[in-house]
């Protein structure tokens, strides 16, 4: 004769609604870059939105630190299957980058200091969804994460949230950066799991 009761097999692990499917939880923080970190000093860093009329919007760090800078808690999400839960961040939001940008097209090539694209819809970008972020937990970004500054696109797989971010482009049609032209997918839902072609 067997017994199995609830107390023989324990309690099951119970998963975190706040994990997208695929991923597990990190507890530090991985770094994950496609090329060497760039050094940037503040006083040569610079950002821009270029439109297709040729304009160009551009912000020195004291320029852009003089910009209103947000609070963002939120959990991010890396293709590579870990995600890290609560974090925050202080930044620039992307509404406020494009108050005064004039554009007719819906798509953007995100361009990083030392060679990074990543291309996203201007939708993924605007109404509260995205940041150019330059603190991290209470501290100035570090270089291999990103710093001085990095976009975040939270709610995209975080190979979206370019590092070392130097400017946006404005496409009149949806074109793959780095990693898309390698097969990643162009849009990057973790929700979705649109992680490839």
């Amino acid at each position: 004769m067997s017994f199995i009761t609830r107390g023989f097999s324990g309690r099951g692990h119970e998963r975190d609604e706040r994990l997208p499917p695929g991923q597990t939880l990190a507890h530090d923080f991985p770094v994950l870059s496609a090329g060497p970190t760039p050094e940037i000093d503040t006083a040569e860093w610079e950002f821009s939105i270029a439109t297709e009329t040729g304009g160009v919007h551009s912000w020195n760090w004291e320029q852009f630190m003089a910009l209103p800078i947000e609070e963002v808690d939120t959990d991010i999400h890396c293709v590579t299957h870990w995600s890290k839960l609560g974090t925050s961040w202080r930044g620039v939001s992307l509404d406020t980058l494009f108050e005064d940008v004039e554009t007719q097209y819906e798509y953007v090539m995100a361009h990083s200091y030392g060679g990074y694209t990543t291309n996203l819809a201007l939708d993924d970008l605007l109404d509260g969804k995205a940041w150019i972020a330059f603190e991290f937990d209470g501290e100035p970004l570090d270089p291999e994460h990103g710093g001085p500054a990095r976009l975040l696109v939270p709610h995209l797989y975080f190979w979206k949230s370019a590092k070392w971010v130097r400017g946006l482009v404005m496409m009149g049609e949806d074109e793959p950066g780095f990693w898309e032209q390698n097969g990643y997918h162009l849009h990057g839902d973790p929700w979705k799991e649109e992680r490839y072609w």
